[in-house]
């Protein structure tokens, strides 16, 4: 590469990145995901290393971050906030400790006694900030802005209650800088994101994007009402005391001055130790409350930190090494549409393959028309694609500066892509429905796959490729059918040998005696989940009861609403709906009746219980739904009349409250014993 093409080269990643830096951190408005950013940073640092007369004052990669926004006054750092170098990888790892090795002498040699010790802790995904206290009193809290100077959120600050506004006890210094990351846990983003798509108003990108812009109002009555809280991870300016000289008693110090750390942090010694905890945080990443993006690596004795010392922007005794990208860049090749076992037609991103959240990602979801008039979304743009843990991979935003022109409008359907049957929109959803019913090959095949699935009629060996084959084929036409099948019909398909069409068989045998409950939920009627169908099973005893119903008397049931009680009507007033459970009941599919019994008579009977926290195998809501089930109310706070308390990660004044009240309070994996003990299998 010559001279001038380097210098090209370096000047547009300089142009990038302060565009990157200017949209985030002063528009509150991130355009690229972090991956694309210190892929860009690092290739910078690697072309001005390669190339040091090139080096200038102001490239990206001599400062931390950006300009403070104008509108707050500005706050002098006494102590520098400075940034810290990442680890990729085990590779980066091990040559940042063979770097400390070489440092600090023999002595430090992995495997002896005394192997480097670090204060290893997670690295939330939120805002850095400093927080000033004067003789045990918060004076001042400031962004870390560009290390040298911040943004006084002085009354920001003041209104979250993780941070104290007095020290707790007297042994504090008498002044201290508290330096630390306030963060917004994901139960309080999609509270807030709920309640932005309630008022019509644009919903935040991430959980960090919403904790920046929580941060940076002007009028901090707005500030106090967003959930946000803060973890210490060290300190800056000490005077008047002295702290311990080792990173983790320091924060255990600061713990006791009334000030959060985080639960998580350890303190290991030799990089396997730093390996095993990476794995162990990867590996339980998405059971935290919170987001991180990584794990932040300290040596934890002060002494051999100032003896390792500083480059320009980073301590040479830290790093972060960071997970694999949750977001990353990609382009929207096309829409396709796929159609439901309710007939709803759902856009599916159809993406250049990119690898992120640890797997090469091609599709992800789009929701409905609202969601792609929401991201603006065009076929041909560039966009940020998000995966987290086993969540489906979704399109996250548009990066507008990269539209190429021929980006062409997102289009639907005026009929259904599979049957070319008429398609609604009823004017309460979001939703575009095909009508053709079980005439559409989509529904029918949707409708079996649910019916036969593992908490429904659990047919075993029936999979979704052969209900494709079974439909395609013409050999079942709806969930009925698959009573009918024969065994010469099975073995002339492709790839199905004698053995596989005897035990699928057999299976469907098997299937044919069920619970009441299950074949409810099998039906796939809308709206009814499993909570529901137990609720339905228990209410009226019987299919006849229930069928009989009326919607007055189906809103009787717990957990039925109005519209779930519109949707039972719906099928019981349709002849083909009745005359599909006809022919199911003359296969020989049965079920016995259940005795009917009153609210206290049910195991949970007269008892209230409060659910709270974040439950990682049930949502809060289907949680609920199987308490009410079992007799119990569900109340929204804790009273001296509750009886028990299922708290997840996160609980907060409720689990205080229930703990001053010595009520019985169980994690989610006893609750999930507590359902299985009444038979609700989860």
């Amino acid at each position: 590469m010559t001279d001038t093409a380097v210098e090209q080269q370096i000047a547009s990643l300089r142009a990038s990145l302060d565009s990157w830096n200017y949209q985030y951190y002063v528009l509150d408005d991130p355009s690229v995901p972090d991956a694309e950013y210190d892929r860009a940073m690092r290739t910078l640092q690697e072309l001005e290393a390669a190339h040091p007369a090139l080096i200038s004052i102001d490239s990206p990669t001599q400062r931390v971050g950006a300009s403070p926004l104008a509108q707050f006054s500005q706050v002098a750092h006494e102590v520098p906030m400075l940034s810290l170098d990442n680890a990729f990888n085990e590779q980066d790892m091990r040559d940042f400790y063979r770097r400390l090795q070489d440092r600090l002498g023999a002595a430090s040699m992995d495997g002896g006694a005394q192997a480097i010790e670090f204060a290893c802790e997670p690295k939330l995904d939120g805002i850095a900030v400093s927080l000033l206290y004067r003789n045990g009193v918060l004076e001042r809290g400031a962004t870390r802005g560009d290390g040298s100077t911040g943004e006084d959120i002085t009354q920001n600050v003041r209104t979250i209650r993780s941070i104290p506004l007095r020290l707790r006890g007297v042994a504090y210094p008498a002044v201290l800088e508290v330096r630390g990351e306030i963060y917004l846990p994901r139960a309080g983003f999609e509270q807030l994101n709920a309640r932005a798509r309630e008022l019509g108003e644009k919903t935040f990108v991430n959980p960090r994007n919403a904790a920046a812009g929580s941060l940076r109002q002007l009028d901090a009555r707005i500030t106090a009402q967003r959930p946000l809280e803060m973890c210490c991870y060290g300190v800056g300016l000490v005077d008047g005391g002295e702290l311990p000289g080792q990173h983790a008693a320091v924060l255990q110090r600061l713990q006791a001055f009334g000030l959060r750390i985080n639960a998580e942090s350890r303190v290991v010694r030799g990089i396997e130790a730093c390996d095993a905890y990476y794995q162990d945080l990867a590996e339980r990443r998405q059971q935290l409350p919170y987001d991180i993006d990584g794990i932040v690596f300290k040596v934890n004795d002060l002494k051999l930190q100032q003896q390792l010392g500083f480059v320009s922007r980073a301590p040479r005794w830290a790093i972060a090494r960071k997970f694999p990208a949750q977001e990353e860049l990609t382009r929207l090749l096309d829409v396709e549409f796929q159609v439901g076992r309710t007939g709803a037609i759902t856009p599916v991103a159809r993406l250049e393959p990119v690898f992120v959240g640890g797997v090469t990602v091609s599709n992800a979801t789009l929701h409905n028309s609202d969601e792609i008039e929401r991201l603006g979304l065009r076929i041909g743009d560039m966009v940020v694609v998000r995966r987290a843990g086993d969540v489906i991979p979704q399109v996250a935003a548009v990066v507008l500066e990269r539209r190429p022109e021929d980006a062409r409008p997102v289009i639907f359907p005026d009929c259904c892509p599979v049957c070319g049957s008429a398609v609604e929109r009823a004017a309460d959803e979001a939703v575009l429905r095909c009508m053709g019913g079980l005439v559409c090959p989509a529904q029918q095949k949707a409708a079996i796959k649910h019916f036969v699935s593992r908490r429904a009629m659990d047919v075993e060996g029936l999979g979704d490729k052969l209900v494709d084959q079974l439909v395609d084929e013409g050999l079942v036409a709806n969930v009925a059918g698959l009573y009918q099948l024969k065994r010469e019909q099975l073995l002339a398909l492709e790839r199905m040998g004698e053995k596989s069409a005897d035990n699928l068989l057999a299976a469907l045998q098997n299937s044919r005696s069920t619970s009441l409950p299950r074949f409810i939920f099998a039906l796939g009627i809308r709206e009814v989940g499993e909570a529901t169908a137990l609720n339905l099973a228990r209410h009226f005893g019987s299919w006849e009861a229930l069928a009989a119903a009326s919607e007055a008397e189906l809103l009787k049931v717990p957990d039925v609403g109005p519209v779930v009680a519109d949707h039972l009507a719906q099928f019981f007033d349709s002849p083909s709906s009745l005359a599909v459970v006809a022919a199911l009941r003359e296969s020989g599919v049965h079920w016995p009746d259940l005795e009917v019994l009153p609210p206290q008579a049910l195991p949970l009977g007269g008892q209230t219980w409060v659910v709270t926290g974040t439950l990682e195998a049930l949502g809060r809501n289907e949680a609920k739904a199987h308490l009410q089930a079992l007799g119990a109310k569900v109340a929204g706070s804790v009273s001296a009349k509750t009886s028990c308390v299922v708290a997840g990660p996160g609980a907060g004044s409720k689990l205080t409250r229930a703990t001053d009240l010595g009520i019985e309070v169980i994690d989610e994996q006893a609750f999930l014993k507590v359902l299985a003990s009444h038979g609700i299998d989860t």
